[in-house]
Formats: C-alpha cells, sequence, structure tokens
C-alpha cells in the first residue's frame, strides 16, 4: 500500500522553505523532550469537531513537512463518520484528496501515552494551494483576518462542561447524591482522574486554569486562561476533550460531551468570555462605571440581531436542543442582562479593564471553530450597522419580552440559518451551503427512525 506522505511533487514548489525549516526544528525539539516517541497521530477537525486522521511511525514525522492527503469528504461526515452523499463530496465525486499541512505549534505528547505517543493537528488546503473554505478552522481564520484588519482584536477564554459516569451506566444517574456547585471536594472517585486531567493539560501546554464541580452528579467545567491567540484556544478545547476522554477511559469512567446526556439533569455548555481590544491593547469593551461603551453596545445588538440563525451552529444535532429548558440556566431568548444568568449575553461582575461578555449558547457538543465564528459574525455585524440594542434583562431572563424568542428544534434553526445573508457572507456561502445540507440530511435521517418509545406507545 502507497503512503499518503509526500515525496517531490512540483505542485509545492510554492510551499515557502521557510515553513518547512520551522516544522523540522519544531520536530526536533520535541523529539530531543520526548526521544523514545514511537507514533503520531495526525488529524483534522471535521464539522462537528471529531478528529479524523491516521497513525504513522515516528520516522515519517519530518517528511510531514511537505504535507500529506486526506480526503474533502472529511468535511461531510455525519457524527457516525460517515460521508453525506448529499453534500456533493462523496463517492459520486470520487471523494478527491487535498494537500494537508501541519499546523505550527501543535506537535504535542497524546494523553495516553505521552512518552512514546504525538499527536499533530493539519490543515487542508484547496485544489489551488490556498485555504481550504469547508474547513471549520479556516472558517474561523478568514473571520478574524477581517477583524483583525478593521483594527479589531478578540480576546477569549472557553468554559466546557462534561459529564463523568461508569461506562455501564447513564450520566447523572449513577448516583443520587448530586454533586455540590462549586464544591473543592469531588467525589473520591474522581481525585485521581482529574488530577490527571490537570498533569497532562500540563504535558500539552494546554492553559487550564482549574476544574470547577457543577450541580449535576458527575459534572464538572474545565476552565481556560482568557488568549488573544482565538485559533489557538479552539484549538486547545478540541485537544482538551480528547485528553479528557483518554484520561477517563484509562480510570475506567466515560468523559461525555453530549450537550443533554440525562434528561432530569442539567445540561453541558460551551461558554466562551469575549472581549474586543484595539491594537495597542486596550479593552474596547470597557466603559465608565453604570455605562456601556459605544463598541459593548454595538457588539451585542450585532450577536443578539444573528443569534436565532446562530442556534444552527450553537446547537448542531437533535439532542442539543433538548438542553434548552426552563430552570436549567439556558437562555431561552436573544437577551443581554447585567450579572444574570439566564439571559444569552452576560456581563459578568469585572473592573473596566476586564469589562467582557460571556456568551452563553454554545453545547459542549459544539464546534468551537464554528462557535467562535457565529459570535465574532455578530460582533462584526454590530461594528458595522447601526443596531437598537434592545433593553437588558432584568431577574428572570426567561420572561424578558423584549428580547426575540430562539428556536428551539433544529429544522426552524436550520431555516433561519439558510435565510441569514450576514452568516452567510461571514462565513462564506461554500461552507453555510455545506452546513445547511449535511445537518439537514443528519436531521431528516434520524426523523426516519422509529424509535422504542414510539414502539410502546402502540403496544
Amino acid at each position: 500500500m502507497y503512503s499518503n506522505i509526500i515525496g517531490f511533487n512540483p505542485m509545492l514548489a510554492d510551499i515557502p522553505a521557510s515553513r518547512s525549516r520551522s516544522f523540522r526544528k519544531e520536530v526536533e525539539q520535541y523529539l530531543q523532550r520526548y526521544p523514545d516517541t514511537e507514533h503520531v497521530d495526525i488529524y483534522l477537525n471535521d464539522l462537528n469537531g471529531q478528529f479524523r486522521g491516521k497513525r504513522l511511525p515516528v520516522a515519517e514525522l519530518f517528511s510531514l513537512d511537505k504535507g500529506c492527503y486526506f480526503p474533502l469528504s472529511i468535511y461531510a461526515m455525519d457524527l457516525g463518520g460517515r460521508v453525506i452523499e448529499e453534500s456533493g463530496l462523496g463517492q459520486q465525486a470520487g471523494e478527491p484528496d487535498r494537500l494537508c499541512l501541519p499546523v505550527p505549534g501543535t506537535l504535542r505528547p497524546c494523553a495516553r501515552d505521552p512518552q512514546r505517543h504525538a499527536q499533530l493537528l493539519l490543515t487542508m488546503k484547496d485544489a489551488d494551494g490556498d485555504a481550504c473554505e469547508l474547513e471549520p478552522r479556516v472558517v474561523l481564520q478568514q473571520l478574524l483576518g477581517r477583524l483583525h484588519a478593521k483594527g479589531y482584536y478578540p480576546v477569549v477564554a472557553a468554559e466546557l462542561e462534561f459529564y463523568l459516569h461508569d461506562p455501564q451506566q447513564l450520566p447523572a444517574g449513577a448516583s443520587h447524591s448530586p454533586t455540590q456547585s462549586f464544591s473543592v471536594d469531588a467525589p473520591e472517585r474522581h481525585h485521581a482522574l482529574l488530577n490527571e486531567i490537570e498533569h497532562q493539560a500540563r504535558l500539552q501546554a494546554l492553559p487550564l486554569t482549574g476544574i470547577v464541580a457543577e450541580a449535576a452528579s458527575g459534572q464538572y467545567e474545565l476552565n481556560l486562561h482568557h488568549s488573544a491567540r482565538v485559533l489557538e484556544a479552539c484549538d486547545q478545547v478540541l485537544a482538551l476533550k480528547r485528553l479528557t476522554r483518554q484520561m477517563a477511559e484509562k480510570h475506567h469512567q466515560h468523559a461525555c460531551f453530549m450537550a443533554k446526556p440525562c434528561a432530569q439533569a442539567a445540561g453541558s455548555g460551551l461558554h466562551f468570555h469575549i472581549s474586543l481590544q484595539d491594537e495597542q491593547g486596550h479593552n474596547l469593551l470597557a466603559g465608565t462605571p453604570g455605562e456601556l461603551s459605544a463598541t459593548m453596545t454595538q457588539v451585542m445588538a450585532g450577536m443578539l440581531a444573528l443569534m436565532p440563525a446562530s442556534m444552527a451552529i450553537f446547537a448542531p444535532n437533535i439532542n442539543a436542543f433538548r438542553r434548552f429548558r426552563q430552570g436549567m440556566h439556558v437562555p431561552l431568548r436573544a437577551s443581554w442582562g447585567h450579572n444574570n444568568r439566564t439571559v444569552a449575553l452576560r456581563l459578568p461582575c469585572a473592573d473596566s479593564a476586564n469589562q467582557r461578555i460571556e456568551y452563553r449558547l454554545a453545547g459542549a457538543d459544539a464546534n468551537p471553530y464554528l462557535a467562535m465564528a457565529a459570535m465574532l459574525s455578530g460582533m462584526l455585524y454590530g461594528l458595522e450597522h447601526a443596531l437598537p440594542l434592545p433593553p437588558a434583562a432584568c431577574g428572570n431572563g426567561y420572561e424578558n419580552d423584549d428580547a426575540a424568542a430562539l428556536p428551539l428544534n433544529q429544522q426552524e434553526a436550520l431555516t433561519l440559518f439558510r435565510q441569514s445573508l450576514p452568516l452567510r457572507e461571514t462565513l462564506g456561502p461554500a461552507f453555510t451551503a455545506l452546513w445547511h445540507i449535511c445537518k439537514t440530511a443528519e436531521l431528516r435521517r434520524f426523523e426516519e427512525q422509529v424509535t422504542e418509545a414510539e414502539i410502546s406507545w402502540m403496544l
């Protein structure tokens, strides 16, 4: 079987020699630190944020400076790894390969066996050698480029919730004693696992700042340090999810990142804290005490305007919409408020220099690149258009009639997404068409299934 690692190829003559030297130096430095490395996992993240790639012997690592090939259809896979033929990227189109190159700075030890096993993120090129417009990471990268060109520099921090449970039991159903919110005494069975997650995060240089116990039994939140390197921050979210799953498996537990794994317990979200700086590093969202800055007003108005259509990104499957129920601290309207966890855009308590927006919609199963791209699309839309900001929610945000209701089912969200010209423009027409086609096909296939519950009703 021939290897997909590239030898000489005249089409690759435009790959800068400096890039090749930089990657080889990264490999050399890594192998000095981990000389017993035997294998490396090379991977891309698909539409759903799943890792797609293969394992190579370490001897092939240096050759990756020239790239390797993976099929474009990776970006048309459903959650089960099947190519959605309606996308036009599958067998009917011959499943063409595209050149993939290493992402600098992502060569890391793999948590399963860090001394002997490495992992490396790739990015795909299109047929002309440009960045692949269907790759979620590229969608975000291009949007960041637009913001930077206008002198805007987002700073973000992620909070990722998940459940730990015995593989033989349902999440949140394994124990009748709930975890205490913010408890510093996690259940004894999880102490060693949580400690190892922190240790492996340090080995991978992932800026994990803490692990917080949530209210539901076995639910935790991983907090990452704020960063102006937005692409890298999203890389780290996905790397941390993989690390957590691997460590849970090692400890005979299962780490579940479903948005709503148990109907009776709280769902799991992916919250982002976002601020916006200028070229000198000044926080443009900072205002005088008691007042919102003009930029804060603009970006929140834009975020709220695009929020209903963006739900197709924040809740990317049927299960994700089960999270949106009253009483679960999940917003149901396109609302904002000060220090209020029932709204979509929460302004946390902070001094002027650290004023920011907490965006509370995305589920833990959302693709972080796409969730961030949707959030920044709203920011950009508000900065480019004079939009009114509705009044802040006071008290229970679920009853805020001044705020637009959010779509609470996937079909409605996908319809709004397809009709949204601003999202089509910021995320790219090729990507938005692909997302709508793939998610519509997934939904249709789900609805074609007859569930056990339906059968039991008729017996």
